[in-house]
């Protein structure tokens, strides 16, 4: 793939940092180079926007005009921010992330979680092994679906720095751990920017822990990819959440790889609200025996926007377990892209996966396109997926009208009460709060305020 103009290897290199991280990002774009182009008639983009897609526009953050742009750190100038945050109330930790960059860590967790660690991979006296070693587990099964793609390529290129939250074995985080990314500077809307945000969580044997991630920026043109490493120790419980909040003018390419041990427990919540093209590549493997995985996702959009989803469950284990849950709504010229695969590798004996993905369309301009997917290689399994896409029931709305609610307010109750079941699976309630905030907000411009 032919490099665009500000990604090259000088700008690269003048990202600096040690030596073993410069040698990471040249050995990057070499790969990133030698990729063909991703197009719509592949499997892997197909459906999606990638064709709109001019990285020539963007200078990656920390390079170039960028260098020395920062956005405000002030609360009142990030609300999404500030609202998570309040809605969390208690914390364990908090990481606060510019363009890239971790800028502050604040951890107060409990005797009991002795020896965790939040910080930066620069300071990690593990260097880089901390980003090669999950990324090592995840690619283990030589599977093409496993395989980076040209934005994880274009990631490590242009690496800044990543946070580590590092859980050892049997310690328990009592409160969520906050991870906060302020994307994108302020007063620069001239400047397209591409920011590579990097969050390798670790956690050891029987630990237990809940993390929150939360993406925002302003309403500028930004380039976002995010990469999110998850390593689950046997018998570790693990709650994550990602919460994108990004302004109208912003495309995001997000990848998150997870594997989970034996016994392991992860719940995964996944929330895409803002961004004009917000493509998440979830990528979860259950490799050790009764692991279960939890997969939730909810999303929202309107005007012209597009919500793109692709999901791997991946049964390497006997007795596994997972469970997929995306819910959406699109309205005014919005469109959403749902794609995702069971696989059961050989060895899979007595697992269980089950994936549902329904949405609501609800403008004559909207569209959503689901597409289910298996792949079976062992027997004794079994196997479930459900797709729907559909507009508002027409006998739910006329129940409420008949007793007085008002069209749009009733239009209103329905809404919110589609989301409601992946609210209660969520498991910090904080989250709940605000997400429902959120898109009640989104929902006023949608039905008119009522």
């Amino acid at each position: 793939m032919q490099l665009p103009v500000s990604f090259s290897a000088q700008a690269a290199r003048s990202l600096g940092g040690p030596e073993w991280l410069v040698e990471r990002r040249l050995a990057a774009l070499e790969q990133f180079a030698a990729s063909p182009p991703p197009v719509v008639d592949e499997d892997f983009w197909r459906y999606s926007r990638i064709s709109e897609l001019d990285l020539d526009r963007y200078v990656p953050s920390g390079t170039g005009d960028a260098a020395g742009l920062r956005p405000a750190l002030e609360a009142d100038a990030w609300p999404q921010s500030a609202g998570l945050l309040a809605h969390v109330g208690e914390r364990s930790g908090l990481a606060v992330v510019v363009d890239g960059v971790p800028v502050s860590f604040e951890l107060s967790a409990p005797s009991t979680a002795t020896g965790t660690v939040l910080g930066s991979v620069l300071h990690d006296s593990r260097g880089s092994d901390v980003l090669d070693q999950v990324t090592r587990l995840n690619s283990a099964t030589g599977k093409e679906e496993h395989e980076p793609d040209v934005f994880d390529h274009l990631a490590d290129a242009f690496l800044r720095d990543a946070v580590v939250l590092s859980v050892p074995a049997r310690a328990r985080i009592d409160h969520p751990i906050v991870i906060v990314h302020l994307l994108g500077s302020r007063g620069a809307a001239e400047l397209a920017q591409a920011v590579f945000a990097r969050t390798v969580i670790e956690l050891g044997e029987a630990a237990e822990a809940t993390v929150i991630e939360l993406f925002v920026s302003g309403d500028g043109s930004l380039l976002v990819v995010p990469i999110v490493d998850i390593a689950v120790g046997d018998a570790a419980i693990l709650s994550y959440n990602a919460i994108q909040q990004l302004g109208a003018g912003a495309w995001q390419f997000g990848h998150q790889r997870i594997r989970a041990g034996r016994d392991s427990a992860i719940r995964t919540f996944t929330a895409s609200l803002g961004g004009e093209y917000a493509r998440f590549r979830t990528e979860s493997v259950l490799a050790g025996q009764g692991g279960s995985a939890e997969l939730l996702a909810a999303y929202f959009g309107d005007g012209t926007q597009m919500h793109d989803f692709r999901t791997l469950q991946e049964h390497g284990a006997p007795r596994t377990t997972s469970d997929l849950v995306f819910k959406g709504a699109v309205a005014g010229t919005a469109r959403s892209v749902y794609s995702g695969l069971i696989r059961m590798r050989r060895g899979a004996k007595g697992a269980d996966a089950f994936q549902t993905n329904r949405n609501l369309v609800l403008s004559d301009g909207a569209h959503a396109d689901s597409v289910p997917n298996l792949d079976i290689e062992e027997n004794d399994v079994r196997c479930s997926h459900a797709s729907a896409v559909g507009q508002i029931d027409r006998e739910q709305r006329f129940y409420l009208e008949s007793r007085g609610v008002p069209p749009a307010v009733a239009e209103r109750l329905i809404l919110l009460g589609f989301f409601e079941d992946l609210w209660v699976r969520i498991a910090a309630p904080g989250i709940r709060a605000h997400l429902a905030a959120a898109i009640a907000t989104r929902l006023d411009g949608v039905t008119g305020g009522c």
